[in-house]
């Protein structure tokens, strides 16, 4: 009865969620909220909680082994990741203390605790929203997850001294962890393609990370975001993030579902969530002026502030833990951030785009030196994305002795396309400033091999807009998108397997012994 009622509900309202522009995760939220409202006409069996929070806790754990599967450890010494997020944490939790103390008379305690609940971001949110729009990777992705990170490990912290929860001396250990990374290497291997490739990042995140640090006396959570970044460097990283996404996307509908069916919001509840819902612009602010401190662009900044400007689930733990009688009202606080929080993540490419000139006034003259602007020098062909079509598209285009450049938002394999001897600059193809400050001259085609549709739809249309009149091909897995993508002033658009058996069926047509045995 749990799965007829839970799976039904969460489609219908996925499904009117979507129709209104929302993701479906808001209808989750719903399906849980209705759910818990109908009560007894709804006959949940009773250990509907344990298991709702089972299957979330599980999601949760392969959501944050996929964050690490993508994750570079060095961004997280960053000075704007530890040195915004602590200033971040310090100073919301200063105001908040204060204000629900002396505005809403609650106890020092108790105001403390809700503060440092409050002071967190989502990062389930954040990391499904940048993972949705492969921005995982870019440099304002890199900065939101890496200062997540350091919040989460705050979260773990407050639990830990609360509550009392000393870890096991044994867990000095875990500091010998990468020297099991050549073994584990080998296991993956030995996995091949199949199911034992899913089942190895099962055993890895959910057995080895997240039982094996809960036994240590260590967040589960932090252990499976520790193992991917064990083996994020490994060939088969991405292929076993791709194994486990049905899985992951299954198990976080439970998550959402908890949340919404975490308890009935009375008046009181609801004007507490009004409340701090109404302080979301405020919390996203202070990310992007402290952001501009450590001299990121406003693009990035304002990207990275819109990701982490929701309240977080690790709040719900924390009061679950310390004040359970301010629960329902921290869900509900916790829900309407992700109502409003969503769709601005959706749109802030665009949302940017219109107040670009009022929030660039804001900027420091000392860049970042992720944040340097590309130049194209003499290049006739400009690749955008330099993934494995775009790397094969550069490298095709050059025995040609064409003059051609390629760009990607990911340093680590701009780093590594430029010891290969490739010409990759740093920049994001989504990045209205980059577009700006561009100059397309010397350009007559770019070649679209960004990772999905929107943004090249995107790139297209700032193309067009800037007045570039040359060839702007692109790529894309499915007509539909196809058509949009072309409709945005893409010349021409290439479905990827209609293009990939066209070449196979060219390999078999140029073989000398199918020829022979033809005629």
């Amino acid at each position: 009865m749990l799965e007829v009622v839970c799976l039904s509900f969460a489609l219908v309202l996925g499904l009117i969620a979507r129709g209104f522009g929302l993701p479906p995760l808001i209808g989750f939220l719903g399906a849980g909220f209705l759910i818990n409202s109908l009560g007894d006409i709804v006959a949940l069996p009773p250990s509907t909680p344990e298991v709702l929070h089972y299957i979330a806790h599980l999601g949760v754990l392969l959501l944050l082994f996929s964050v690490g599967l993508k994750l570079k450890l060095k961004s997280l010494v960053q000075p704007e990741v530890i040195g915004g997020g602590l200033a971040h944490f310090v100073v919301t939790v200063s105001v908040f203390a204060m204000g629900l103390h002396w505005l809403a008379g609650v106890d020092w305690a108790n105001s403390l605790i809700l503060a440092i609940a409050l002071a967190f971001s989502s990062t389930v949110l954040a990391a499904k929203s940048l993972e949705e729009r492969r921005e995982l990777r870019s440099f304002h992705g890199r900065v939101a997850i890496g200062i997540l990170v350091i919040q989460d490990l705050i979260a773990l912290g407050v639990l830990v001294f609360s509550i009392g929860q000393v870890p096991s001396p044994w867990a000095l250990l875990l500091l010998g962890l990468p020297l099991l990374r050549p073994v584990l290497h080998r296991l993956i291997d030995a996995c091949g393609h199949d199911e034992l490739l899913m089942m190895m990042g099962l055993v890895l995140a959910l057995v080895i990370g997240g039982a094996g640090f809960t036994a240590l006396g260590l967040s589960s959570e932090v252990g499976a975001l520790v193992l991917g970044a064990l083996i994020s460097q490994h060939p088969r990283a991405q292929e076993i993030g791709k194994s486990l996404w049905a899985l992951k996307e299954l198990f976080l509908v439970g998550f959402f579902l908890e949340i919404g069916m975490s308890g009935l919001p009375d008046w009181h509840s609801f004007g507490f969530a009004l409340a701090f819902v109404a302080l979301l612009p405020l919390k996203a602010a202070l990310f992007f002026f402290l952001l501009l401190l450590f001299r990121l662009r406003a693009r990035n900044a304002f990207e990275a502030a819109v990701n982490l400007s929701s309240y977080s689930e690790f709040g719900l733990i924390v009061a679950a833990a310390l004040v359970p009688d301010a629960l329902v009202g921290l869900a509900m606080a916790v829900a309407l951030s992700f109502l409003v929080v969503s769709p601005l993540q959706r749109k802030a490419h665009s949302l940017f785009g219109g107040i670009e000139p009022w929030l660039t006034r804001f900027e420091t003259h000392d860049w970042h030196p992720d944040e340097q602007p590309a130049s194209l020098g003499d290049a006739q062909v400009l690749v955008i994305g330099m993934g494995r079509t775009g790397t094969a598209t550069y490298d095709r285009l050059r025995e040609d002795a064409i003059a051609v450049i390629g760009i990607d938002a990911d340093p680590s394999r701009v780093e590594s396309h430029t010891a290969q001897g490739r010409h990759i600059v740093y920049a994001d193809g989504e990045d209205i400033s980059f577009w700006n400050a561009l100059t397309l001259d010397g350009i007559k085609a770019v070649v679209l091999t960004l990772p999905d549709a929107q943004s090249k739809i995107f790139a297209t249309r700032q193309l067009r807009s800037h007045g570039f009149t040359g060839a702007i091909v692109a790529h894309s897995l499915y007509q539909d998108e196809a058509h949009s993508i072309h409709l945005a002033g893409a010349d021409q658009t290439y479905l990827t397997m209609h293009e990939a058996g066209l070449g196979l069926a060219e390999h078999v047509r140029q073989d000398e012994n199918i020829r022979r045995q033809a005629t």
